[in-house]
């Protein structure tokens, strides 16, 4: 089984969006997290979803799936106080009807919706060839790491960098354990599960994505995205 586990917990406080969550915000009449779940709704090779959503929009939330058409969502949990917790709700949820040893879980983030096929093809991909696979975009700009009182401690080679983006993905069994160990060791604030499995030294496998697959978080992001739709629309019109 191949299950999508997206988060919809974000209460989006850089938008400015006067109390609507980021993911709910509308473009061209639709909700952001449906623009992503469609992509995965979509793949012949997802078999189904589930979602972690602010608890007091789920309502809403299943209103949204039924005026749209978004069939293969089986699971919607409410999120945690943190994303690491979210993200141990989501897994715990489909632990509890698959077979963790053979589920390949693709984690994205609900505000990523300028993915492809192709990209969700090479995470299942990855992870049935490696046991995992972490979405990367080039780093198209100079990475330094400074010190205190803003001094430049390095200049890294751009060649060898790359941007963690997402689906991050993982057999389910894995990355439960992953999980169940940071609480025993008292870590609940890992940034993302690739930041989680590099703690513990596991050796992770990177598939490239679109560049253009970025997390709306501010004004600009979302300008960025209409601006993409926009592309893609006059050049399906055009039929390029």
């Amino acid at each position: 089984m191949n299950t999508a586990i997206i988060f919809a917990g974000g209460t989006g406080t850089r938008m400015n969006a006067g109390g609507i969550p980021k993911q709910f915000l509308e473009l061209n009449g639709k909700p952001i997290i449906i623009h992503t779940l469609e992509h995965f709704e979509h793949h012949p090779d997802i078999d189904n979803i589930a979602v972690v959503c602010i608890e007091d929009w789920i309502e809403r939330f299943r209103k949204m799936l039924d005026k749209f058409g978004i069939q293969k969502v089986k699971w919607i949990i409410p999120g945690g106080k943190t994303s690491q917790e979210s993200t141990r709700n989501g897994l715990y949820a489909v632990a509890a009807d698959q077979d963790p040893s053979d589920t390949v879980v693709l984690i994205h983030d609900g505000v990523r919706p300028l993915i492809n096929d192709k990209l969700i093809s090479d995470n299942i991909e990855s992870v049935r060839a490696y046991g995992n696979a972490i979405t990367t975009a080039p780093a198209i700009e100079t990475v330094i790491t400074c010190g205190d009182g803003n001094e430049v401690l390095s200049v890294i080679d751009r060649s060898i960098c790359r941007v963690a983006r997402a689906p991050q993905s993982f057999y389910l069994s894995d990355v439960i354990s992953m999980h169940e160990q940071a609480i025993k060791d008292g870590y609940d604030e890992m940034i993302d599960s690739a930041t989680l499995f590099m703690h513990y030294g596991v050796k992770l496998h990177i598939v490239e994505g679109p560049s253009e697959n970025i997390k709306i978080t501010t004004p600009s992001d979302y300008f960025m995205f209409k601006g993409m739709l926009e592309i893609k629309e006059n050049m399906r019109i055009l039929g390029v």
